[in-house]
């Protein structure tokens, strides 16, 4: 089966757990990320999201193909992510689009870089590589007051995994997007007392469960 592959050129598209524009909205794919398609409608497309190995289904219209060559030059370059909450690209018209922070500005270079045959323009700041562990408070605070959002990632509207994943993400780690994958990740600490401030806590149901996490913060404060 020839597999397929695309990258987001829109600032937030929704990932659906079904083809359908009523289904549940289970995650969101930001500007830059690139993709596999797994299959491929007339309208939809079932597709795995390359940072996190997230599965759903997006409009055809909300990303636009590559060539494998592409996909595995993205997947093994230099990660630039814009660093502003909101932030502008223009193309060669002049034409403005949004991106928010955490979107990925591919093979980013001089201010300006390419998705697909199209050219971008780039003027704001940019997080790359991996920063200290003490960054991560620092970038937790970038999304206070976000508005709660099942599925989201953005400063407009999170969930608890989104928000996690997102302050990972721009301090360079990968983490998975569901809080109960995220918890296969890294070393379980017996006591909250063996926590340093960016360490994460989860919290489970009656039946033991993971359905929450949060970051731990100085005092063993969590922001959530």
């Amino acid at each position: 089966k020839n597999l397929s592959y695309g990258i987001c050129h829109l600032s937030i598209v929704p990932l659906r757990a079904e083809p359908t524009d009523a289904s549940e909205m289970v995650s969101q794919v930001l500007f830059g990320e690139h993709l596999t398609v797994l299959e491929r409608t007339k309208k939809w497309s079932k597709i795995q999201v390359h940072f996190d190995r997230y599965e759903g289904y997006i409009d055809n219209k909300q990303y636009v193909e590559i060539n494998q060559e592409v996909f595995d030059q993205l997947s093994d370059s230099d990660y630039y992510y814009s660093s502003e909450i909101l932030d502008y690209i223009t193309d060669r018209n002049s034409h403005l689009s949004t991106i928010c922070i955490g979107s990925r500005l591919p093979f980013l270079k001089d201010n300006h870089f390419k998705i697909h045959d199209k050219e971008f323009h780039y003027e704001g700041t940019t997080y790359q590589g991996k920063l200290m562990k003490n960054e991560i408070v620092h970038k937790a605070f970038l999304f206070l007051n976000t508005p709660y959002l099942w599925g989201g990632k953005t400063p407009f509207g999170i969930d608890c995994s989104g928000f996690v994943q997102m302050v990972y993400k721009l301090c360079g780690y990968s983490l998975l997007r569901d809080a109960k994958d995220q918890a296969t990740q890294g070393e379980v600490l017996s006591f909250i007392e063996e926590s340093e401030p960016g360490d994460l806590a989860f919290f489970d149901n009656a039946e033991g469960v993971i359905i929450h996490v949060g970051i731990i913060m100085q005092d063993y404060n969590i922001i959530h």
